[in-house]
């Protein structure tokens, strides 16, 4: 369980609409970063929801890493995207993967307010001392 969960909001993306709107040119980013990274993609799925009015519709990603998940989320009426990456570090620290990923995604993004966060997970697998 140990691990390194990153998470970002990301609003006024000022990347091209199709990225926030494509599931193929989203999926094929998502999928190019993520082994550009060093991480294994082992399976992965898109969805763009219907579109509310004349409004873009947004789209959920996800995909399962060996190592365990990156999740995308858009709204392009907002130009905006949710980024949530977890890797675990059970055979090697994946910390500066998950890191490279993410940084790679928000240069795609071009956020022009962001907030991240981070988390250590597996706190509670720590030996006592």
């Amino acid at each position: 369980m140990h691990g390194l969960h990153l998470t970002a909001d990301l609003l006024d993306c000022c990347c091209d609409q199709t990225l926030l709107t494509d599931t193929g040119a989203l999926a094929a980013v998502c999928r190019a970063e993520t082994l550009a990274a060093g991480l294994t993609v082992v399976s992965e799925l898109f969805h763009r929801f219907p579109a509310p009015d004349t409004a873009p519709a947004g789209i959920t990603g996800v995909l399962l890493l060996a190592e365990s998940h990156l999740a995308v989320h858009t709204w392009p009426e907002l130009r905006g995207v949710t980024l949530d990456a977890y890797v675990c570090n059970y055979s090697a620290d994946n910390s500066a993967r998950a890191e490279a990923l993410i940084e790679a995604l928000l240069a795609h993004f071009q956020p022009q307010r962001l907030c991240r966060n981070r988390l250590q997970r597996g706190a509670l697998m720590q030996p006592p001392s």
